[in-house]
């Protein structure tokens, strides 16, 4: 699969992105969205590009059984030394696959899962459109499909923020950003998505905004930790307009109809 581009940011990534307040309140707002559609444990869950387990672990916590496909080993290495401080009921219930998203079928051995979970990744794709067709594959009639991406609408804001507006003005009409990673991203819109998703047979159903204060407005937070009160704020700005429309990230759900 060529140089393991995660590898080399995957501490960074754990440590520095799971543990701020940015993080941790992406988290706790898609997670919540998550179990409003999922169906209750046991069922089979995938989630594709899962990385370090951040979903699979609390999943399984709760009974589910989930197998994670991500391509990098140094995430897999990451999600195994998470794994080992979790029970062994726990353990049993994940499943690590070394393999990219467009491959899952066949790495998962043609399974299909009663839930399909692919967060923050198809950003990385220049064509998201062959793990798109993946995900639609791997999902049973009826299974959840859960997508978050990167909104395009609100690529212009973080130049604005800092007065950068030459590169605001043309982020309007531009669909690419470096991230906090250093890695190129590329941005969609819910509506441009949502017609991908439902030409492999995936009909969306409902989304949401992630990240509409802490992402915008950190520095001007009196307090840089994600108390309850503010993931409660950020839950109740995921679900209403406009404040949805300007999260940095949408999470987008809908069902497979075969």
């Amino acid at each position: 699969m060529g140089h393991d581009t995660w590898a080399d940011v995957a501490d960074q990534f754990v440590g520095d992105y799971y543990g701020s307040v940015q993080g941790r309140v992406r988290a706790h707002v898609i997670g919540k969205h998550l179990r409003e559609h999922l169906a209750p444990a046991p069922i089979e869950v995938v989630d594709v590009g899962g990385g370090a387990g951040h979903q699979a672990i609390p999943l399984a916590r709760d009974g589910y059984r989930v197998t994670v496909v991500e391509p990098s080993m140094g995430m897999l290495e990451q999600a195994e030394e998470r794994l080992a401080a979790e029970s062994p009921e726990v353990r049993s219930r994940v499943t690590l696959v070394n393999a990219t998203g467009e491959d899952a079928v066949a790495a998962t051995g043609g399974t299909r899962f009663s839930a399909v979970l692919c967060h923050a990744v198809v950003q990385y794709l220049d064509d998201p459109g062959p793990l798109l067709g993946a995900l639609a594959a791997l999902a049973d009639d009826g299974a959840l499909v859960s997508v978050v991406a990167k909104n395009q609408l609100t690529l212009p804001i973080p130049h604005a923020l800092e007065g950068r507006w030459a590169e605001a003005l043309a982020a309007f009409e531009d669909d690419r950003m470096v991230c906090g990673l250093g890695l190129p991203t590329r941005a969609d819109t819910v509506a441009g998505l949502s017609d991908q998703l439902a030409e492999v047979g995936v009909h969306p159903s409902a989304w949401y905004g992630v990240g509409f204060f802490t992402d915008w407005w950190n520095s001007r937070l009196p307090a840089a930790e994600a108390s309850d009160d503010l993931l409660a704020a950020e839950l109740e700005a995921s679900r209403r307009d406009p404040y949805r429309q300007l999260g940095r990230m949408f999470h987008l759900v809908g069902r497979r109809q075969r």
